[in-house]
């Protein structure tokens, strides 16, 4: 008995785009959207937080945060995000998509509200309870990665399947843009309330106390999208894949889509428990036959998120520095505390606008044309390529008048990851494996990607440092420099373009063709009669 003999599963594939598709999109999606939110928000008050709490008056420079501090405040979220990914992961496979889902987002809205709360009665206090803060903010976010791409893939149908997950994730794209604009409204009222002098004519008073107020704002904003969506999370039913394949309960699975699609469904216990019982779908993940079947996926799935994640985050954490480096921002010691902040934030929307964004939702439209393969494969040649363009002539770039130049360049670099790898690496773990370990082997591919977040967060921090001291973050040791750091993303963007032969295309397939379920067990002996294991689509 195979997997496609089920009706429950056989309506879903087949089923037309109907309003709850969109309602899975919206709910899922703003889990998403608080996520990029939450991640990409501490970039834009880093400055600020420098100014505030490590303010040296004896300094030539504002205050900014020190190396390891920086580092921490940076990254943290993300070893929380790397937590969360694996044991949400875990636990989606175990207690159910929609159990585990709501738990998510209440974490996230607790700890973003709680992180402008930190308190403490030094700098170190108030850093250290922020990163503890953002360490759980994280690990919330985690959980999202693999039950919001599990369950979209799991109800959509298998027509427009990828841009179904593809417009979930595309979310994140107006949460990185929201975190800009909200940082714009409240930088420019705070800034024509107080306006004050510029560090260089008055080092004290270019930071006025109230600025305090603006980076906790931010911070706490992001609770505001995942509060709105927490109702209808908890109204959503259990995908009818997890209900029947792993929970083996036709019934309530067959109840659950009827009132979905609004059609008729046979409960066919029976068969449900004969799809269960089958050899081909009793394997575990630690077994050979996961590895015969999904070893080389895996390995797919997790080195080129791995090394996407170096780079786009990389360049997304980091977008301050590069401007910086380039001229786009003037120096700080030209603004105060408040004008600074409002600088960075619109250089970040300007990019995240152009060039994020838009990226995203032409995945969207030509992800189930074109497929995932050629996408990824495009998105990463194209960002190597944009890389190297802004390295090679990195002289020329930074030279005056050239600087629009550089930011058109580095926004293409933007587009690419997201017509590319940022989305493909997202959607396809969510469609090559069973569905009794697809949220753990989605959890693992995240996590490793957030692991090539944390060595970008970590790693371009000190190595994008200048190797002339003048040039150097006051605290940092030398570097390889801006130039250089560019051509190691530009590296990490090759071997990602080669990894990607080892991943299949799902393009207008059954999840079920994909993972194999529907394999009878002669069949799953012969694994070279099976299309499906072709990397590339022919």
């Amino acid at each position: 008995m195979a997997a496609r003999d089920l009706q429950v599963l056989n309506k879903l594939d087949l089923a037309k785009t109907q309003l709850y598709h969109f309602k899975a999109i919206v709910i899922a999606g703003m889990g998403f959207f608080t996520d990029a939110y939450d991640l990409f928000c501490i970039s834009l008050v880093t400055k600020l937080l420098g100014r505030i709490y490590y303010f040296d008056p004896t300094s030539k420079t504002p205050g900014s945060l020190p190396p390891n501090v920086s580092a921490a405040v940076n990254g943290v979220a993300f070893c929380g995000t790397l937590a969360g990914q694996l044991f949400f992961g875990w636990l989606g496979d175990k207690m159910g998509r929609k159990k585990v889902y709501g738990l998510t987002l209440m974490l996230m809205v607790i700890c973003s509200i709680a992180s402008g709360l930190s308190f403490g009665h030094s700098a170190k206090g108030v850093m250290a309870t922020l990163c503890f803060f953002r360490f759980w903010l994280g690990f919330g976010i985690g959980g999202d990665y693999p039950l919001s791409a599990t369950i979209m893939s799991e109800y959509a149908n298998k027509k427009t399947r990828g841009a179904f997950i593809a417009a979930v994730f595309a979310m994140q794209g107006f949460g990185n843009l929201t975190g800009g604009i909200v940082t714009l409204i409240l930088s420019a009222g705070f800034k024509s309330k107080y306006d004050v002098p510029n560090y260089n004519d008055d080092r004290a008073g270019s930071t006025v106390p109230e600025a305090d107020y603006v980076w906790r704002i931010i911070l706490m904003f992001g609770s505001v999208p995942a509060l709105l969506t927490y109702y209808w999370r908890m109204k959503m039913p259990e995908t009818a894949r997890y209900t029947a394949l792993v929970a083996h309960n036709a019934k309530q699975a067959a109840s659950d889509m009827s009132k979905v699609l609004h059609v008729e469904i046979e409960e066919e216990q029976q068969k449900v428990a004969e799809v269960a019982t089958a050899q081909t779908n009793s394997f575990g993940l630690f077994s050979k036959e996961f590895v015969r079947r999904h070893g080389l996926h895996l390995v797919g799935t997790t080195t080129t998120w791995f090394l996407l994640d170096i780079a786009f985050y990389s360049q997304n954490l980091f977008q301050k520095d590069i401007f910086s480096a380039i001229g786009w921002l003037p120096k700080a010691g030209t603004m105060n505390a408040l004008e600074e902040v409002y600088k960075v934030a619109r250089a970040q929307t300007l990019i995240a606008l152009c060039g994020t964004v838009p990226g995203y939702w032409f995945t969207v439209a030509l992800i189930d044309i074109i497929g995932r393969f050629a996408i990824q494969l495009m998105g990463f040649g194209m960002m190597a390529a944009f890389l190297l363009g802004l390295s090679i002539p990195y002289h020329h770039w930074t030279t005056k008048g050239n600087h629009i130049g550089f930011v058109v360049m580095y926004a293409f670099t933007f587009f690419f990851a997201n017509f590319g790898p940022n989305s493909t690496t997202f959607i396809v773990p969510a469609e090559i494996f069973p569905a009794r370990l697809r949220s753990t082997c989605h959890g693992i591919s995240a996590a490793a990607g957030k692991a090539g977040a944390i060595v970008g967060a970590f790693g371009f921090l000190y190595a994008a440092q200048d190797k002339d001291p003048a040039k150097r973050d006051k605290g940092y040791p030398a570097g390889i420099g801006v130039r250089n750091s560019l051509f190691a993303l530009a590296a990490c963007c090759v071997l990602g373009f080669f990894f990607t032969f080892l991943v299949p295309e799902p393009k207008g397939m059954s999840l079920e063709d994909m993972s194999r379920e529907n394999d009878d067990e002669e069949e799953g002996q012969n694994t070279a009669a099976i299309g499906i294991d072709r990397t590339v689509p022919v």
